[in-house]
Order: structure tokens, then C-alpha cells, then sequence
């Protein structure tokens, strides 16, 4: 049969998740993280109070759910190793058990032909770590080298793409402005800090690991096009910022290895910048990523702020903007998010045009469905919202290779329904179900849609 939407050879196809979201951190040998403590102190902040001890038991189940991306013809997986399960306490002596864990992991997935991409850090700092400031303090960005050349060390034999942080913007929003992850501090400055040291410490292991090794290393970052409500000057201007702050402030040093100098000038003005160290600025500019992962779910729409922000307020981004709720724009009406399948073509024309055509792939992209059990029909979920969500992305995917893009894959978020942060299993994204009461696993519609799509390579309308 001819495909009428065929990717180039070789394509990723696959889906991803992360150690906190499926592990189980009551399961096997582990030290807590900031998600176990804050889960201690304020489990009412998670929903329906489920917290992340058992999450989809992918610690005890990872045979099974292997087994499945291999029926669904899964030729790759990125997961994130636990820094607090293998070495606890965020230093010193590496816990054999959980070498044995991610060696049986990542073997079982290159025996069923699923190449493991693994990343190192997902929202999950040591406890230890964080008491001593976390990303604020530079002594983790010592303890985070130190942890990525153990697991350099321990799986780089057969792991050959790693990722330094998935999506570092999101501890900064969470963590430091917005109060959405631990530690809950509202301090622009401080958030500022954070991702900075963030970014040098990503630049020490991307330098470590071309030193020493002969794969490809990279970061995962969630770009969200940030779309002007108008072509009016103010609007643009509230675009351009917003595009600064979210976006370019990881891009840009990731890939060009400097800042944008709008974005330092900006934080200069406000007495925001955050302290740098002898020696950054050549560690940034020197050690480049190879490969980028893109994040894309939704886009963000700007315009000029309508009233100014009070002047004894917090420093925040959003000084310089509003939201801007497109009229008529179309909507996941479960999960209230639009759905705009274009911005993954401009996210991808924006790296050819301004990024070098940078080889990168979508390393998520996803529907979060709430109480999707009102979709099961003789057993199974018949998510064709999800295939018309993912079928209408890759089709302007599709669009943007054929101009050049420099693509190489799709992975789905995510492999089975796992824990999400504060939202814990309130929004399904899998291609699997799991039932947290039995811990079973069942095939939704989308899985065996897109077990054909990665069979042909592509897919017809």
C-alpha cells in the first residue's frame, strides 16, 4: 500500500515517561525526593490525595510494559533515571539496587529492539539537595555532574542519546513564580538563579559526556510558540518577551551556547539578573547539545497587558503581558487546553530558520483526557479523540520535513496512564490504561493505531 504521509527512514517512533511519574517511590531502595516530601506535608494539594509511593509500579512491571511497546512496534522509549534512587541523598555511594534496576531496563529494552533515550533529571531533585537550595546553590551543579558521570559510566556502553533535563523551564515556573512544585517560593530572582545554574550544569555534563563518550547528548525542552493576539506593535512586543522568558531563556544557551541580549538587557533593568561565575560564558558557548527534544502541547497567546502591574508586587514575567484567549479557538473541552496542531510546524521552521536546523525530534506531545473510562466499550477505551489529535500533528510534522525540517521522530506522551505532579491520574495520556487498583494494563484504541502508523512508517488519511 502506498502511504500517503511517509516519514523519512529510520524515524523514531515511540512514547516517553519519567522515573517519579511511573516508578513507585516506596518501591525498591530510594531516598526521597521533593515530590515524597511535599506529598508528606501537603498531600490535599494532590488530586484526589494521590501521591507518588506506587504511581504504575513500572518498577515491578517494566517486563510487561516492555513487552507492550514492543507489540505496539515501538522502535524507541525515553525514560529518566531517579538521582535520588541511584545515588540517595543526591552524593556519595552509588545503590546497587537500583544499578541492577535500570541495567535489567535498559537491557529488556534493546532485547525487544526498543532503543532506550534516557534522561537525567525530571523534576525530581533530592530532598538533601534541595534543603541546601536546591538549583540555587552552585554545589548541586558539582553533585549533578558527579551523578551523570556515574550513570555515564554505569549505562553509556549501551545508552547512546542522553538528555541532560526535560522541560528545566518547568521547576523554575513551578518551584520559584507560579507555586506549583516544591519548594513553593515566589521569588523572580531567585527563579532566574535557578535556571541559570540549571543551564551551566547542563553545559558540565554535555562537556563531560563529549569528552568521554561517542553518542549524542542533548536537552529536552517544552517550546511553546508564543502568538500575538495582533500584529500591533504593544502585541508583538508581548510576544517577543513572553517568547524570551519561556522559551528562548533554555534555547538559546542550548543551542547557540549565549542569551538572547534582549532577554539580559530586560533582566538588567529590573535588577534581576542572576549571578554568574568566571568561566560560564566559555563553558556555555563551547559545549553545544547535539540533539533536541521538543515538548509540544499548546500554544501560548499574548497581548499587551491591559493595566499595569502594581508597583509593590513581585517581579514576575507576566508584567509584560496577558493571556489572550483566542476567540473560536478549538479546545481539548477535558482537559481545557487548546489544540493547535500548526505550532508544531512553526516550532519546527523556527529551528531551520533560526537554530541552525538543529536534528531534533517531538519528545512529547500528548491529550490529557479526564474520567476517560466514559470511552470504554467491551473492555477497551476507544480514544479516537487521541488519534485525531495525534494523526493531525503529524500531519504538519510531516509538512515541515518535506521543507527541510531536520526531524527524526515522534514520541508519544505517554506510554501507559502515569502520575502527574499535583494532577496525579486525573488526566489520562496513554496508549495504555492502568487501573490503580489492580495495577492492570489494557491496550486503548490508540495503541493499535499507532502500532500500524510505526509498522508502515506513516499513514494514510
Amino acid at each position: 500500500m502506498t502511504v500517503e504521509y511517509q516519514f523519512p527512514e529510520n524515524f523514531w517512533w515511540g512514547s516517553a515517561a519519567s522515573a517519579t511519574q511511573t516508578e513507585g517511590g516506596e518501591n525498591g531502595i530510594k531516598s526521597k525526593n521533593i515530590w515524597d516530601q511535599w506529598y508528606e506535608k501537603e498531600p490535599n494539594r494532590f488530586f484526589e490525595n494521590v501521591g507518588p509511593a506506587v504511581t504504575s509500579d513500572f518498577y515491578h512491571r517494566y517486563k510487561e510494559d516492555i513487552a507492550n511497546m514492543k507489540k505496539i512496534n515501538h522502535n524507541s522509549f525515553r525514560l529518566s533515571i531517579s538521582w535520588a534512587r541511584l545515588i540517595p541523598g543526591g552524593r556519595g555511594p552509588v545503590n546497587q539496587d537500583a544499578v541492577t534496576f535500570y541495567n535489567n531496563v535498559i537491557d529488556e529494552l534493546i532485547e525487544n529492539g526498543v532503543e532506550p533515550f534516557v534522561n537525567l533529571f525530571h523534576f525530581d531533585m533530592p530532598l538533601e539537595l534541595q534543603e541546601i537550595g536546591g538549583w540555587e546553590n552552585r554545589d548541586v551543579i558539582e553533585a549533578y555532574d558527579d551523578y551523570a558521570a556515574v550513570a555515564f559510566e554505569l549505562f553509556g556502553d549501551r545508552v547512546k542519546k542522553w538528555f541532560t533535563f526535560n522541560e528545566p523551564v518547568v521547576p523554575v515556573e513551578g518551584g520559584y513564580l507560579y507555586d506549583f512544585h516544591y519548594p513553593n517560593i515566589v521569588d523572580a530572582k531567585k527563579a532566574f538563579q535557578v535556571g541559570y545554574n540549571t543551564m551551566v550544569a547542563h553545559a558540565r555534563v554535555v562537556k563531560r559526556y563529549h569528552e568521554n563518550y561517542d553518542g549524542k547528548i542533548g536537552i529536552v525542552l517544552n517550546l511553546t510558540p508564543s502568538y500575538p493576539r495582533s500584529q500591533n506593535p504593544a502585541d508583538l512586543k508581548a510576544s517577543h518577551i513572553c517568547d524570551l522568558f519561556f522559551n528562548r531563556s533554555f534555547l538559546d544557551p542550548a543551542v547557540k551556547g549565549e542569551y538572547p541580549q534582549d532577554l539580559i538587557d530586560l533582566l538588567s533593568t529590573y535588577d534581576q539578573l542572576p549571578v554568574t561565575e568566571e568561566g560560564d560564558k566559555a563553558l556555555l558557548k563551547n559545549n553545544l547539545v547535539d540533539l533536541l527534544g521538543v515538548n509540544y502541547y499548546q500554544p501560548r497567546r499574548v497581548k499587551a497587558r491591559d493595566t499595569q502591574p502594581h508597583p509593590d508586587s513581585p517581579f514576575m514575567p507576566d508584567w509584560f503581558f496577558d493571556n489572550y484567549e483566542m476567540p473560536g479557538r478549538k479546545m481539548n473541552p477535558y482537559r481545557g487546553w487548546e489544540i493547535y496542531e500548526k505550532g508544531i510546524y512553526d516550532i519546527m521552521i523556527n529551528l531551520k530558520e533560526n537554530y541552525g536546523n538543529i536534528e531534533s525530534f517531538i519528545s512529547e506531545n500528548g491529550m490529557g483526557v479526564q474520567d476517560e473510562d466514559k470511552f470504554l466499550v467491551d473492555g477497551r477505551i476507544e480514544d479516537d479523540y487521541r488519534i485525531d489529535f495525534i494523526k493531525e500533528h503529524l500531519k504538519w510534522l510531516h509538512r515541515s520535513i518535506q521543507e527541510g525540517c531536520n526531524v527524526k521522530g515522534y514520541h508519544l506522551w505517554t506510554f501507559m496512564d502515569n502520575w502527574s505532579w499535583m494532577n496525579a491520574y486525573k488526566n489520562r495520556y496513554g496508549f495504555f490504561s492502568v487501573n490503580l487498583e489492580t495495577q492492570e494494563r489494557t491496550a486503548k484504541k490508540s495503541a493499535s493505531w499507532y502500532a500500524d502508523v510505526s509498522e508502515n512508517n506513516g499513514f494514510n488519511e
